[in-house]
């Protein structure tokens, strides 16, 4: 902020000109340090009670730069103090009004609900895709150290008034990630009951707890300590397969090959077409490693004779602006190359 920064500047020069005329008056008049530091202290606050000892000529010359100096910095001080609140109470009103009007607008988002590590790695990677989200958090705190990133709703995701507040009813999933397993049931429960459509993927911290999750409506639970211990273990036991899978899913900001869904769109020329003729290999340079279909079933690793159907989710490996182009000619927003 350009007012801070005026403001450490005239500090530094303030303070330079409170030693000089400590200094001057102690050299020039033969003062006291602290009878001199008084007299700079009345002459820079504008109070003037009256000399500290009857000035010579040359310690008046001297006082009148020293007045000119110090009080003109001290105005100067002040005003870009004013400025810099000003700019900062601004800053948070028109800041708050931009994030209201953006969750206003929210359709089609995600939900997470808590701020800690888990929320966190979770907003950092929808923001990376991007998707649309917003996050709910109960500590002010926490909440402030989000708001300058990403979305951030104050309030407790139990309550119904808090999950309407972010249009759960227009959303497409729900993140319950706080530390609590208690809390996060009950959030479960409030989401589900408002928007049964609505996938949810909720965080279990004890053993216990995911059987209650699935209960309470959770589509899937994520234990952290579990996927860390199976990591570690995979660490030893798969070294490369599991380098290979932090390169495909990006982890880490790793660089490479990536594994994405691409759904083939009604208007998609690659509908209808087999995996060979489609030339989705050829043309694109991406690997289809399976194929999800709207039923449910799953297909690993289709031959080429597999048709391909509009609804189709294919699963893809490749690199990322390949992927891309893949995306908008299985969605029918452009032509193939054929």
């Amino acid at each position: 902020m350009k007012a801070l920064r005026n403001i450490r500047a005239i500090a530094a020069l303030l303070a330079a000109t409170v030693i000089a005329g400590i200094v001057g008056f102690h050299v020039i008049e033969g003062w006291s340090y602290f009878d001199s530091f008084y007299m700079v202290l009345t002459t820079f606050t504008t109070i003037g009670y009256q000399e500290v000892h009857p000035l010579s000529q040359h310690g008046r010359y001297f006082n009148t730069g020293l007045i000119i100096a110090g009080v003109s910095l001290v105005f100067l001080g002040i005003g870009s103090l004013t400025q810099a609140l000003l700019e900062f109470e601004l800053g948070n009103y028109f800041g708050r009004r931009r994030m209201q009007r953006e969750i206003e607008r929210l359709k089609g988002h995600y939900i997470i609900c808590g701020a800690g590590r888990v929320g966190r790695s979770a907003a950092r990677e929808l923001a990376r895709k991007p998707v649309p989200f917003v996050v709910i958090e109960s500590k002010p705190d926490k909440a402030a150290m989000f708001e300058a990133e990403f979305l951030t709703v104050v309030g407790d995701a139990t309550k119904e008034e808090t999950l309407r507040q972010v249009h759960i009813e227009s959303a497409l999933g729900l993140v319950a990630a706080t530390t609590l397993d208690a809390t996060n049931i009950y959030i479960v429960l409030t989401a589900r009951s408002i928007n049964p459509k609505l996938k949810i993927i909720a965080r279990a911290s004890e053993d216990g707890a995911e059987k209650h999750l699935l209960k309470a409506g959770a589509d899937s639970v994520v234990s952290p300590y579990g996927f860390a211990g199976h990591r570690i273990a995979q660490a030893f036991l798969r070294p490369y397969v599991l380098d290979f899978l932090d390169v495909a899913t990006a982890r880490a900001g790793k660089p490479g090959l990536e594994i994405e869904e691409v759904r083939i769109g009604e208007g998609s020329l690659y509908a209808g077409q087999t995996i060979e003729s489609s030339r989705i290999r050829q043309e694109t340079g991406v690997m289809v490693l399976a194929i999800h279909r709207g039923e449910g079933s799953t297909r690993f690793n289709p031959g080429p004779d597999y048709i391909l159907e509009a609804g189709d989710c294919l699963i893809a490996l490749g690199e990322p602006a390949a992927l891309t182009r893949l995306e908008a000619s299985a969605a029918g927003n452009v032509g193939t190359s054929r």
